[in-house]
């Protein structure tokens, strides 16, 4: 599968099979990320860019996946600002309030909501790469390789950005984070 969409990445007849597999993977990314109502105007401008820049993509460091993991990650740098506001506004505005009934409580006894806020100015308090890189591991999923790809840096900056950001999430909120 990875050969066949390498080659449709080059192939602008064949760029839909691109689009049509990963286009929902990286809105949700972005989405995550930034806004859900700015989600779709940058997934289809990854992909537009994707589409553009499809001569430049080089198989050889690393598959589609993570090629356009790294557009949107350039893309949201730009939004940085507004992700950042949000960051800040979630760790301001606290736990959400409580609503009525036994299953509502149960869930918010397990799922730990006021740690949202912590979170967020957590993530906000990083450095942008570092925030970048535990990101695409947590919402992408993205190996170490492929953020390396991603993000056009070495497999060791990947490794000590998250490890710095590990250390810095745990301090943060003193809890063992994965």
């Amino acid at each position: 599968m990875t050969m066949f969409l390498d080659g449709a990445v080059a192939d602008s007849e064949r760029f839909s099979v691109v689009f049509d597999i990963h286009y929902e993977e990286i809105r949700r990314y972005i989405g995550r990320r930034l806004d859900l109502d700015i989600a779709e105007d940058l997934a289809a401008e990854t992909f537009l860019i994707a589409f553009r820049q499809r001569d430049r993509f080089d198989a050889a460091r690393g598959g589609v996946r993570p090629w356009l993991y790294g557009i949107a990650t350039n893309l949201i740098g730009r939004h940085r600002r507004a992700e950042l506001r949000r960051y800040r506004a979630l760790a301001r505005s606290g736990p959400p309030a409580a609503v009525d009934g036994h299953d509502q409580r149960v869930a918010d006894q397990v799922s730990a909501r006021v740690t949202v806020g912590k979170l967020s100015a957590a993530l906000a308090a990083l450095p942008r790469g570092e925030r970048d890189v535990v990101l695409l591991v947590a919402y992408g999923r993205l190996t170490y390789d492929e953020v390396a790809a991603a993000l056009g840096v070495a497999y060791g900056t990947v490794a000590s950005r998250l490890s710095r950001a590990r250390t810095k999430l745990r301090e943060a909120l003193g809890v063992e984070v994965w």
